[in-house]
């Protein structure tokens, strides 16, 4: 069986199309919000809080059935209806025009995958089971929030910051990387951050 390929992606302007606007569909829509993205609603009814995001200019919502033509233009696509026989429909035809689908709780009906994920400010851990466990990816998710605490957020910003100001700088480039491989290392953490992070150092600018 092949493996997933992880990777973050940036979402900012593009569109993205969500069928159903009920109470999963609305922490689908919060999380795509949160990215920038250009968020598409169609559904024939929603509940309160995504009609306040319509009312308030957050997203573009239809109230009405999907249409074919919901999925022009459309980067990724997230299913979220009650309907087996719609979701599989609009599945294999995100899967006919390139994009990418994820229908809510069906695996096999999935190009990706939500994951599970620590956030600290601009540090994201992110856990999949491939859509075995999401019960397990959760599970991960709290022991990792115990071992990455809120105070990484800041430590994590100002690292981006300094190291801007090293490779901007005249420094040989293996006097950067030794730089840059300080800021990270174990004493640093621990003298940022007051405690011993769970990591064990490698190579890595």
């Amino acid at each position: 069986m092949s493996s997933l390929f992880p990777m973050f992606l940036k979402l900012e302007g593009r569109r993205c199309l969500v069928v159903g606007a009920g109470n999963v569909a609305e922490g689908k829509i919060a999380s795509l919000l949160e990215t920038g993205a250009r968020v598409q609603v169609v559904a024939t009814q929603a509940v309160p809080m995504i009609s306040e995001w319509a009312e308030a200019g957050q997203i573009d919502l239809h109230l009405r059935p999907f249409s074919s033509d919901d999925l022009d233009g459309v980067l990724v696509a997230v299913v979220a209806t009650s309907l087996a026989d719609l979701n599989e429909r609009i599945y294999r035809e995100a899967q006919q025009r390139g994009v990418l689908c994820n229908v809510v709780d069906v695996p096999q009906l999935c190009d990706f995958y939500y994951p599970a994920i620590v956030r600290r400010g601009d540090l994201q851990i992110a856990i999949s089971t491939k859509g075995h466990s999401p019960a397990l990816a959760k599970r991960l998710r709290e022991q990792l929030e115990e071992q990455f605490g809120p105070a990484y957020a800041e430590w994590v910003a100002d690292l981006g910051q300094t190291r801007k100001l090293v490779l901007a700088s005249h420094l040989s480039p293996d006097r950067k990387r030794e730089l840059l491989l300080s800021l990270a290392s174990v004493a640093a953490v621990e003298a940022a951050i007051g405690a011993e992070p769970t990591f064990t150092e490698e190579p890595v600018a």
